[in-house]
């Protein structure tokens, strides 16, 4: 099969990463009287910020699930699940080492803060799971294919079920992931679910990309669902409910931000896929293979991680809109000219992280 490389996804990301970070940056700073409906700016900016977190996360299982099943063809399936393995549990380390308070622990001052779940967690979880999956398959792609879209649709089906359950007889470790009681930002459920949905949409690549007419029929295919989610997936569930009697559909179609939101990823991912000749500008995909790097600087400076001096709490929620927005344009360019200027490309860290751990296997003598 030929190997052709989609930049489109590369361009996805960097949407994505820079939208997070122009979001964190306003929502962390702009004065409190300015977050109101009553501004068109405010709810236009607010919707699309809402796109953000769907996109990161289905991109996230698209790009890597597509290079764990073509690694397949090229004799490193091996090697892509061992690197995915160590990228999965890296990120989780990562996002835990973000939050953690040095000079508090210092001063002999310790809660369990540190431990909330965000979306590094989510995301290296939910590449630990895909690999299971996976392998859970027989690594048939069209067993996965399926596997991948079924649990996508169950887990944001039964998000009523899981929205508010009580964990509190688990330890906090294991609490967070699953529940917000403690202030974490992401939980597993219903994240890995537009992981899920991004896994499967990579069997289609896989599968389909080298026909002809795969491009234009999976841009209107994405178009066509998009729209119909976005419009209609509350009306089906409600109707479903009514035709099955089973409430937990009318439950999922009262609070229908899942499938929405999925919609708004779909249409957003067409919009790219047919402008892909026009993104493949080196710093749009730079910015896009960049993406860990960019989240872990925009988290220290506007959070303070480590010293608990960020810009949330020097400057706090006082910015003016105009000065929210310029501030956001200097930070997002600060942000990228540091991380594609003086940090590893995360390409980098992997490798030096299998590096480690082969040492580690030929020391311990481990096959």
């Amino acid at each position: 099969m030929q190997t052709t490389r989609l930049y489109f996804i590369d361009a996805v990301r960097a949407f994505a990463i820079l939208m997070m970070l122009q979001g964190h940056f306003i929502d962390a700073l702009l004065e409190i009287k300015f977050r109101s409906t009553e501004y068109a700016a405010f709810n236009i900016w607010s919707y699309f910020r809402g796109i953000t977190a769907p996109t990161f996360f289905t991109i996230s299982g698209l790009i890597f699930t597509y290079l764990l099943i073509k690694a397949k063809q090229k004799g490193e399936e091996l090697f892509r699940i061992k690197k995915g393995l160590i990228r999965g549990v890296m990120l989780i380390g990562i996002g835990y080492l973000l939050r953690i308070p040095i000079l508090q622990w210092f001063e002999g001052k310790f809660d369990n803060y540190w431990l909330v779940v965000d979306v590094l967690q989510c995301i290296g979880l939910s590449l630990i799971m895909i690999i299971i999956l996976y392998l859970i398959s027989f690594k048939k792609t069209l067993i996965f294919s399926i596997i991948m879209l079924s649990l996508g649709v169950v887990i944001f089906l039964t998000e009523p079920l899981y929205r508010n359950i009580d964990l509190s007889h688990l330890p906090v470790f294991m609490e967070n992931y699953m529940s917000k009681a403690n202030r974490s930002v992401f939980t597993i459920l219903p994240w890995f679910g537009y992981m899920a949905f991004g896994a499967f949409i990579s069997t289609l690549f896989y599968r389909y990309l080298d026909r002809n007419q795969f491009k234009p029929s999976l841009i209107v295919g994405f178009l066509i669902t998009g729209f119909v989610l976005i419009k209609y997936s509350s009306l089906l569930l409600y109707e479903l409910s009514l035709i099955t009697d089973i409430e937990l559909f009318n439950r999922s179609a009262s609070y229908n931000y899942l499938f929405t939101r999925l919609g708004d990823v779909l249409i957003l991912f067409a919009i790219f896929f047919l402008l892909e000749k026009y993104l493949k500008h080196f710093l749009i995909l730079k910015i896009g293979q960049k993406t860990l790097s960019i989240y872990v600087i925009h988290f220290i400076i506007i959070y303070g991680s480590f010293t608990g001096l960020g810009l949330s709490q020097i400057i706090g929620k006082n910015l003016q809109p105009i000065e929210a927005v310029i501030g956001a344009i200097l930070f997002l360019t600060i942000v990228c000219i540091i991380a594609l200027g003086w940090v590893k490309t995360n390409a980098y860290l992997y490798a030096r992280l299998l590096k480690l751990v082969n040492n580690l296997k030929v020391k311990l003598n481990i096959s």
